[in-house]
């Protein structure tokens, strides 16, 4: 690419007009290097990779003189493919929809969107997890719990009391009050007005805590000698294995 030489210095901005520039175009990708055209990279004018490259420069330069984007670059690969054929990602869909929602690549967005992979997550799964009151403040709930009680552990466990409807909610507040321990450790998920089971909760809670870093199983709740309730009917325990 032909720039002058004060666009080359590391971490300058890039003065002048892009319109002064070659129609290729070097790209330093969060480490990844691409060459491509200007026009391919402002195919879709309204979104942000478009403005990006548009009128005055809002980019800076590597030590080469490469325009660089501080963003993983391993994806932008795909977004790239897509600007230059309209090919949709079949791989690591849910990445590149990230990196699609950053470049507000529109028609990529809505394409993604029809993917089993994120509709199933953004239609399905979100749309029902909403319906579970705190249910993200439930999950770093039990994440501080565990931490807390991993001290010189090889595992620490959590248990979750989880209530489909509101009548279950009223029996797991008596067994609550039963249950001989510290009833703030207990982390309650529910009630919700939704179509999927306890189970479907169960897993999407250790989906979440896993894709957090953590190594997570769970089992029902066996419950000590004079607990008044079926345990297995609320309880479960989380295990938490950190070694």
């Amino acid at each position: 690419m032909s720039i002058s030489s004060e666009h080359k210095p590391l971490g300058k901005q890039v003065t002048g007009s892009l319109h002064t520039l070659s129609p290729i175009v070097e790209l330093n990708v969060g480490g990844e290097m691409y060459t491509t055209t200007l026009s391919t990279l402002k195919k879709h004018p309204g979104s942000k990779l478009a403005e990006m490259f548009t009128g005055q420069p809002k980019l800076r330069t590597d030590s080469e003189g490469r325009f660089f984007i501080d963003r993983p670059g391993t994806y932008f690969k795909y977004i790239l493919e897509y600007l230059r054929s309209n090919q949709v990602p079949t791989q690591c869909i849910q990445d590149v929809y990230k990196e699609a929602l950053f470049y507000d690549i529109e028609p990529l967005i809505k394409q993604l969107e029809d993917s089993p992979q994120i509709f199933g997550e953004i239609v399905a799964r979100r749309q029902f997890l909403a319906r579970v009151p705190n249910y993200s403040e439930n999950i770093e709930l039990m994440i501080r719990i565990a931490r807390a009680e991993a001290v010189a552990s090889r595992q620490s466990s959590v248990i979750v009391c989880v209530v489909r409807t509101e009548e279950d909610a009223a029996r797991c507040q008596d067994a609550l009050n039963s249950l001989d321990m510290d009833k703030k450790s207990v982390v309650k998920f529910g009630p919700w007005k939704a179509v999927p089971s306890i189970s479907d909760l169960l897993d999407c809670i250790q989906m979440d805590v896993e894709a957090k870093g953590y190594k997570i199983s769970f089992q029902p709740h066996v419950a000590e000698k004079g607990f008044r309730f079926k345990s297995h009917d609320f309880f479960y325990k989380f295990l938490f294995t950190w070694w």
